[in-house]
């Protein structure tokens, strides 16, 4: 095969010689085609179609952004509440125990 029979020209402009293939459609493109996206080449079309899946995909992912300070606050506070708990009923106890300690040896 000659060299002119394998080059291949861009899916948009004929006269233009491809330089890569969107790995997401798979067609040829020339250098004007496409644009560099999460360190791929990507076509006009197949950029369009991610940037509207991306569009909707973060409402879901949006609210759980918002909601997670918040339970992160709520659960360091539980937390904050179970050692200081904790802590309280083993002072309690130990101050019992030397009550009735005392007491007995009185």
């Amino acid at each position: 095969m000659s060299s002119q029979a394998i080059r291949q020209r861009c899916r948009n402009h004929e006269a233009r010689e491809a330089v890569c293939r969107c790995p997401q459609c798979g067609e040829s493109f020339c250098r004007e085609c496409v644009t560099e996206h999460e360190a791929r080449l990507l076509c006009a079309g197949c950029l369009k179609m991610l940037a509207r899946a991306r569009e909707a995909t973060p409402a879901k992912a949006g609210v759980l952004r918002r909601l997670a300070p918040a339970a992160m606050t709520l659960a360091g506070i539980v937390i904050a509440w179970l050692v200081f708990f904790g802590a309280a009923e083993g002072l309690l106890t130990m101050a019992v125990r030397a009550e009735r300690t005392a007491w007995r040896n009185h």
